[in-house]
């Protein structure tokens, strides 16, 4: 645990996080617990594959190995149990970038996504920059947690929907989805000849509450339809080495998606993302492991500050790093907590409005910090309320 607990200095390293707090929020001095990296080291066996490459230059043109592909084939086995096959995989720079590629290959201007909301802002701006038409099913609040409209959505997607866009894990929220919920939209999904693109990038940060299943897994052979984007960048904090990856079991989907990537000029990932993401797959599941108990210690740490701030309660999380705080009970609007949390905590949060309808009397929290500073974030965080 020792290496979670270690406090680094980010400032001065270009950090979107600690760096850009002042373009972003338009404050200085601010406490950074917002966009969703972390300040982890990776696992040793990625600085070493680090190092050993970089000892070895030149940095000319490198393809992506086949032993990239075992190494992803063999943790997508290991870890969710779903046996993929190597001629599935197709490789990207991040999962926002494969999203907007799916988006250009597999739907026409004009055509309807839809996904649900509150979400991840990027889903609303690759539909809406792609010139496509933006579609969303609001996910519904029961024994505090998210669960799907199931009576809206299928009259959505019989109303001419072409691709549904699903965050698994949830973010902002850490809901964890199960395989029956998953079964069900896979089946919607088909029925109505929707392509179903699943964003999975958090799947591998799973609380011991709950158990991740792979989308494709959970349509049970059907997996025509879906696409699965993954990475390690939030499992091993590798996202600016920016290397990812597409599961796509459907040749013909596959071969359009392949298609688009040619016209944008895209071959192959950087050197360093290469190495660092077989490492992390072949060498980084001790470490992960390690990762996920400090995590749950820091949510019992925000779980219990919260109980003590009146009004102000926590979705209980399953997964991620993010937490989904909601303050409706205070009696304070959007913009007086915004307020607040800058002004006067000096902290950054995720303003829960930004993410769609329902996002409303919400912020979110990064929790993949030292303990340190998350002990003062809560205490910022209490002063905001206070």
């Amino acid at each position: 645990m020792e290496q979670f607990d270690q406090v680094i200095n980010r400032k001065g390293t270009h950090s979107v996080k600690w760096d850009m707090t002042n373009t972003v929020f338009g404050e200085d001095d601010l406490l950074p617990m917002w966009v969703a990296d972390m300040d982890f080291p990776p696992p040793g066996a990625v600085m070493e594959a680090l190092e050993e490459r970089l000892r070895h230059p030149p940095f000319g043109y490198t393809y992506v190995p086949d032993s990239t592909g075992e190494a992803i084939k063999q943790w997508m086995d290991k870890r969710h149990g779903w046996s993929i096959h190597l001629p599935w995989l197709l490789y990207s720079t991040g999962v926002v970038p494969s999203i907007a590629t799916v988006i250009q290959a597999l739907t026409d201007e004009g055509d309807q996504i839809l996904t649900f909301s509150p979400v991840y802002t990027p889903f609303f701006d690759m539909i809406k920059k792609n010139n496509r038409t933006l579609t969303t099913s609001l996910l519904l609040e029961m024994d505090g947690r998210h669960q799907i409209d199931w009576a809206h959505l299928e009259e959505s997607l019989a109303n001419g929907v072409k691709m549904l866009l699903l965050c698994s894990p949830h973010n902002p929220s850490g809901r964890v989805w199960t395989k029956e919920e998953l079964y069900r939209l896979n089946k919607l999904c088909k029925e109505h000849s929707v392509i179903l693109v699943s964003d999975e990038i958090h799947s591998d940060l799973i609380f011991k509450t709950a158990k991740h299943v792979p989308t494709a897994l959970a349509a049970e052979n059907e997996v025509d339809h879906t696409i699965t984007l993954i990475a390690p960048s939030k499992t091993f904090n590798l996202a600016g080495l920016q290397a990812s990856s597409m599961i796509i079991p459907n040749k013909e989907l596959r071969q359009k998606i392949q298609d688009a990537q040619g016209k944008q000029g895209f071959f192959t990932l950087n050197t360093f993302g290469i190495k660092a993401m077989e490492a992390a797959y072949l060498d980084g599941e001790a470490w992960l492991e390690s990762l996920i108990d400090y995590l749950e210690e820091n949510v019992r740490l925000v779980r219990k500050t919260i109980k003590e701030i009146p009004g102000v309660t926590l979705m209980e999380p399953e997964g991620t790093y993010l937490l989904w705080i909601d303050y409706r009970n205070t009696g304070k609007s959007d913009d007086e907590v915004k307020e607040l949390l800058l002004k006067k905590a000096k902290l950054a949060l995720e303003p829960g409005d930004k993410y769609g309808e329902g996002g409303s009397g919400f912020t979110r929290m990064n929790i993949a910090c030292s303990r340190q500073t998350l002990v003062e974030g809560l205490k910022r965080f209490k002063i905001a309320f206070s």
